[in-house]
């Protein structure tokens, strides 16, 4: 008769303590070395060797860590906070069919061959049981501008799924749409992981949709920004940061530098209708809207540095770009004629060609990313400059 087998790592829900090793492998279970000893024993059915495992006696260290007090867990998630994570939302079916969904950001890669994935579900979560009984799930790599949906499946409680278009692999398990990376898997293991289970999937399908991903660190959402590197004459790339002096490292340098070369691509458009850049930004505001003031203008054009006079819009409105309806007046409104619609879309696609150069040196999701902190900078600046101004008229 064959002794029983023993449990092994990759069993399912199997526990950390409940391992033994194999013959001819080092003694070990979750890091802590075992001591095996084996007896022999004679039966009338014959010989039979069993394996005993025992623990060893901790050492000294391990036993003053063992009675060391508790820390704080709040201040333990902070400092794991430190580790900059991806955020992933991880789907599957629950035992009645409804569709199940929650935002993590515990997964990782496990191996390569076999392809398997991991990831931790909190045993306090109300999906735990669903996920405890799946026999497929998927992971689903949040993408950079997908922040609302992963805001959607964070949240305890709510329809997750009835306004959203998703299709569906094994066993009818939800896979999302729009996302960086997708990964359909089979529950291979589950594992007792403190107050959370650990669960890992072999990978029977991916998609890499070639997407910036949504990162989180510190307990917020991030981005992902690569340090951009330009091209020397020699062939050898250089990191632009190395240049510390205080005359090139300077902000207001450098936007007005990256200001001045995007510009210049528009420049060829604006000279052959006539126009300067306060023209520009006059016709640019006025896409946006049906009619605007002459105030209004003026508010907008004031982040950009440029002032809209009633000679401006004038300037335009002779060259059958823009209608004036009344005097020199903040209450004027402006609007844009057929001829200033097509100026702008011809005006438009070169400042469109010019942003995909810079595209093309940072990268997609670095530009959205430098987008968001310049609209940060604009109303931060503006706030600063508002609170100057008062202080000069008090």
């Amino acid at each position: 008769m064959a002794a029983p087998r023993a449990p092994h790592a990759c069993d399912p829900e199997v526990r950390w303590g409940e391992l033994r090793r194999r013959p001819g492998e080092r003694a070990r279970v979750g890091g802590r070395p075992v001591i095996e000893r084996r007896a022999a024993a004679q039966s009338a059915a014959g010989a039979r060797r069993t394996t005993v495992i025992t623990k060893a006696t901790p050492s000294r260290d391990k036993l003053a860590l063992m009675a060391a007090p508790a820390f704080d867990s709040r201040q333990f998630r902070t400092a794991l906070g430190a580790f900059t994570t991806g955020v992933t939302i991880v789907t599957t079916r629950g035992i009645d069919g409804a569709a199940i969904g929650l935002t993590a950001n515990s997964f990782n890669s496990l191996s390569l061959d076999p392809p398997m994935v991991m990831w931790a579900l909190a045993r306090l979560a109300k999906s735990l049981q669903a996920f405890q009984s799946a026999g497929y799930f998927a992971v689903h790599v949040v993408a950079a501008d997908q922040q609302a949906l992963s805001d959607l499946f964070a949240r305890r409680g709510a329809d997750k799924f009835s306004q959203l278009e998703y299709d569906e692999g094994p066993e009818r398990i939800p896979l999302l749409r729009g996302c960086a990376a997708r990964f359909q898997c089979r529950t291979a293991y589950r594992y007792d992981g403190g107050d959370h289970l650990i669960i890992v999937g072999e990978v029977l399908q991916f998609d890499d949709f070639r997407r910036p991903a949504l990162a989180f660190h510190g307990g917020s959402y991030a981005h992902v920004v690569r340090p951009p590197r330009t091209a020397q004459p020699d062939g050898h790339e250089q990191d632009p940061s190395s240049d510390s002096r205080f005359s090139r490292d300077f902000l207001g340098y450098l936007l007005g530098s990256v200001h001045a070369r995007l510009m210049s691509r528009v420049g060829q458009e604006l000279r052959r209708y006539g126009l300067h850049e306060e023209h520009y930004y006059v016709l640019m505001f006025l896409s946006d809207a049906e009619a605007l003031t002459l105030a209004d203008l003026a508010a907008l054009t004031q982040l950009s540095d440029r002032s809209v006079s009633y000679q401006t819009v004038a300037d335009l409105a002779i060259r059958d770009l823009v209608l004036v309806c009344g005097p020199d007046d903040p209450s004027t409104r402006v609007s844009l004629t057929p001829h200033g619609h097509q100026a702008i879309v011809e005006i438009g696609a070169a400042l469109k060609a010019a942003e995909s150069d810079v595209e093309r040196c940072l990268g997609a999701s670095e530009v959205k990313t430098l987008k968001l902190l310049l609209r940060g900078l604009l109303h931060g600046t503006a706030r600063v400059s508002s609170s100057i101004g008062a202080e000069e008229d008090s």
